[in-house]
């Protein structure tokens, strides 16, 4: 048959047959049974073998971390700081005093966050002596009470709105956790604004203390129950201005391990948010 003369559609399907199944050799798509089961058997090996290899690959590297504390953890010494409630757009917390459903969602947010601050729930936890680092050896990690009316104004207790209805609302500022860390000194949340013309700053604890004994913080499996310490911040305006806008800038300070400046990380042990209060 040369190149030009074209095979018959029946010549082609039968040679399609014959290649699906050769009854004269017994080949199935070109291979015998044997040697399908040679080859499905090399790869059942193979597959076999890699999975085999990869389980125990995970199985060994399973066996170096520890299930209570992360084996790598961030060199950075210094927490940074954050905000709540989470503003709705980037660290700016906008709201109108004449309109209440435009700070409710603030309002439920702090609620929910706090709850856990009260002392019903935390009857099971420790009253630590004030002062000193809780340094724990374990098996067994208690967690030191944080009472929820020290934050006073701020504890939603007398003012359940938070002070967002006067115009005067309350952000709670919070240090990132660090699984041992260790403060010196008397490591407190210093918030000013950025132009005390517009707006005046009051916070709680009295000075944004945070007290030793809620370091060092051991993880979320060995140290259960544990309440981490909080610093509110109230800021209030001048009553004469119909737009009230400020821009707070908080940082970590009187603890000299403690670092609120680094060239190589703007946020490291700061936060900056803004508040704008509309009539």
């Amino acid at each position: 048959m040369t190149k030009k003369d074209k095979k018959s559609f029946n010549q082609s399907l039968a040679e399609w047959k014959l290649f699906i199944y050769n009854p004269t050799t017994r080949e199935f798509l070109g291979r015998t049974a044997k040697s399908w089961g040679l080859i499905l058997l090399f790869y059942l090996v193979f597959y076999g073998f890699l999975a085999a290899l990869f389980s125990f690959t995970m199985w060994a590297m399973l066996q170096t971390l520890n299930d209570e504390v992360p084996k790598y953890r961030d060199q950075i010494p210094t927490p940074g700081l954050m905000v709540f409630p989470k503003p709705v757009t980037a660290l700016e917390y906008s709201f109108s005093l004449s309109d209440s459903s435009s700070y409710e969602g603030y309002v439920r947010d702090l609620d929910n966050f706090l709850r856990s601050y009260d002392l019903e729930e935390q009857k099971n936890l420790t009253a630590c002596p004030d002062g000193a680092l809780f340094e724990q050896k374990g098996p067994v990690y208690s967690a030191c009470q944080f009472p929820r009316h020290l934050l006073k104004d701020c504890s939603g207790q007398k003012d359940t709105e938070y002070g967002y209805s006067r115009g005067s609302p309350c952000i709670l500022v919070k240090m990132n956790r660090i699984i041992g860390l260790k403060p010196k000194g008397q490591p407190r949340i210093t918030c000013t604004p950025k132009d005390e013309r517009t707006a005046l700053i009051t916070t709680y604890p009295s000075g944004g203390h945070i007290d030793l004994k809620y370091f060092p913080y051991y993880g979320k499996k060995l140290h259960v129950g544990y309440r981490q310490p909080v610093v509110a911040v109230q800021a209030s305006f001048n009553l004469n201005n119909t737009r009230k806008e400020a821009t707070f800038d908080c940082i970590i300070d009187g603890s000299p391990n403690l670092k609120n400046k680094d060239d190589r990380d703007k946020f490291l042990g700061r936060v900056t948010f803004k508040i704008t209060v509309n009539a």
